[in-house]
Order: structure tokens, then sequence, then C-alpha cells
């Protein structure tokens, strides 16, 4: 009986330290969250890209001119089909509309301004929002694994799904900036004991990023499969693959038009230059 009560508790103590904050992978997040906002703030670079976009309605390419009054984008092949040339001229027309319109500029850069308040509001949510450990340290890189904390309480329902998640970072060493974040949802989240939605357990997420050009650093991956409803909020469940390539940086004083008349070319014009 003394080797068994000897065996449990040996276990309870495991589990609870397995289950503590290591407070120096916490200052790891902490230090590389910071990092990555003052980055954010300061960077005010523009790319030119393939994307490449899967959904539930299939898979497009597209390519991106970003500028300083806002970014381009032009469809060139759809599930394995490249757009005909009146389909080329249909997207050409859609962009043009787009350069001369203030209100659909306006409304991309609002779009744009509440992604980017989402996405710090996740970001400033990592260090407390889980429980950390360090994984694994190669000397360039850190791995961090995190799992949910339950003393945290999130403030918004977008912030109850991500704070729902376990997984890994991995932060580069040298310039505390997040490599890759992949997460996997620990449990089903409810929203109003289930009446009002539920994300289904087994959800994942993943991001990776690269370093484009010196400190310049963007997410060149995305893949996001959360099944599940939430009346209100459909937008919460995802399935979609988007992974950006061919990045060549925009000169700064590239207006609209000429974004537009670059991209008039494609499908061939800035695949030529690469």
């Amino acid at each position: 009986m003394g080797v068994l009560v000897f065996s449990l508790c040996a276990l309870a103590a495991r589990a609870q330290q397995q289950e503590s904050q290591d407070a120096k992978a916490q200052e790891m997040v902490r230090v590389a969250m910071k990092t990555e906002l003052d980055a954010s703030r300061d960077d005010h670079s523009h790319w030119e890209y393939k994307d490449t976009y899967r959904n539930a309605e299939g898979e497009s390419i597209f390519r991106v001119v970003e500028t300083a009054k806002g970014a381009l984008k032009k469809k060139i092949e759809h599930n394995g089909r490249s757009l005909n040339d009146a389909e080329l001229k249909q997207e050409d027309a859609r962009i043009e509309t787009f350069v001369h319109d203030p209100a659909q500029q306006a409304k991309q850069r609002k779009d744009g301004a509440q992604d980017d308040k989402r996405a710090e509001d996740l970001l400033r949510m990592l260090p407390d929002a889980f429980l950390w450990k360090v994984v694994n340290d190669s000397g360039e890189a850190v791995t961090l694994g995190f799992v949910p904390n339950p003393e945290f309480n999130p403030p918004t329902m977008e912030s109850r799904v991500f704070a729902s998640m376990a997984g890994e970072i991995v932060v580069d060493k040298d310039q505390h900036r997040i490599q890759t974040i992949k997460g996997k949802l620990t449990d089903d989240v409810k929203f109003g004991f289930g009446l009002f939605g539920r994300m289904k357990k087994g959800g994942t997420f993943e991001i990776e990023r690269r370093e484009l050009a010196p400190k310049i650093w963007q997410i060149t991956e995305s893949h996001v499969h959360i099944e599940g409803k939430a009346l209100l909020f459909k937008t919460i469940g995802e399935q979609e693959d988007d992974v950006k390539s061919e990045f060549r940086r925009t000169p700064a004083e590239t207006t609209l038009e000429q974004a537009a008349e670059k991209l008039k070319g494609e499908p061939v014009s800035l695949s030529a230059r690469r």
C-alpha cells in the first residue's frame, strides 16, 4: 500500500509540474511578443507576390501588388485552369474600378486595420493565455510548447477559441521573431452553452513566417482548419490554406495606377521579371 501511495503521489506531482508555468519560457514569449509589435509598427514595406488560396470553393491563384494606398489582387487561375482572356479582362476592370473608387479603398483600409487589431490582441494574449515550456533549443531557434492556462479569462469569443489551443511556437533566438506557430483545439468551445454555436475539438491552425529582407518578416503560409458553427460569428469556423511566394519588394513611390498597370500584364509579366 505504501508503494502504491508513493507512486500516486509522484504521478500527481509530475502532473502538477507539467501544468505549471515555466517562467523562462514565458519570458521568451513576452520578449517575442513585444518585438513583433514593435516591428509591425515600424514596418512600412510593401510587396508583390503570388498568392495561392484554397477553401471550400477550390483553389485560386492570384498576383498581388501592395502599395501605400492599398493592395491590388488579380486572379489568374482557378482549380488548375488559367483564366481566359475574357475573364482576365473582367479582373482588370474590377481592379480599375477599385483604383478610382475612394469608398472601396477606404473599406479596404478599415478592414485591414480591424484585422491588424485582432491579430495584435491575440498576440498580446500569448504570454498569459497559455502555460509555456521549452521543448527544444537548437541554439539558433527555440521551440516552446503551450497548453491552455486555466486561470486565463478570454475577453472575446474569438479569443476563447484561441485560448483553447495547445501547440508550439518556434522563435528565432537572435532576433526574437516568431518563425512558426501551430495549435490544435483541445476541447469543444461552446457559446451560450452550445445554443449559439460550437467549435469542434481537434481543429487546427498553423502559421509560417520568414525573413524577406533584413529584420522584415512576413507570413508566407497560413493553414486554418476549424469546424463548427457560431450564430452571428460565422467567420470563426474556417477551412482555408493560403501560401504566398515569389516575393518582390514594391518601390515605396508606387501608386495604385502603376500597380494596376503592372497587373494588366498578368499572368506573365511579373513571372517573367523573376
